[in-house]
């Protein structure tokens, strides 16, 4: 199995930043704008529609808010596809105001670890610029 992690500095409170990812039915609106065009929830699954019409399926398997910890598991949907995908958001403070967002990834089969890394910091930048947006706002 393949283990990506990436991590990088967005200029706004640890506390702004949780606030997006806790936000987990709302990643249209506040993530990914432009990325995902609709997010729903039911239940702890979670459906984001991307805007050429493709759904991906996954399971929000924790959210924890002392540690600022989302974990979820795309099962349905991949790009790539993906025989297995675990994945999870930790925010930690990075000076007096900024947050480290740090994205860890496990996927099989291992050799689509490159292509799962180039799309998870395209991701990152993303949604760097999202958060740091609404911070200023």
């Amino acid at each position: 199995m393949a283990s990506i992690r990436h991590e990088i500095v967005i200029d706004a409170s640890p506390e702004h930043i949780w606030d997006v990812l806790r936000d987990v039915g709302a990643v249209d609106e506040r993530l990914l704008p432009g990325r995902v065009i609709d997010t729903r929830l039911e239940g702890d699954q979670r459906f984001l529609t991307f805007p050429d019409g493709h759904v991906i399926r996954e399971l929000i398997v924790a959210i924890d808010d002392d540690s600022r910890c989302l974990v979820y598991s795309v099962v349905e949907g991949a790009r790539p596809a993906l025989e297995h995908h675990h994945a999870s958001f930790e925010v930690r403070p990075e000076g007096d105001q900024a947050g480290r967002l740090i994205w860890t990834t496990n996927v099989l089969p291992h050799t689509r670890a490159a292509e799962i890394r180039i799309r998870i910091e395209q991701g990152a930048w993303e949604m760097k610029q999202a958060i740091e947006a609404a911070a200023r706002s």
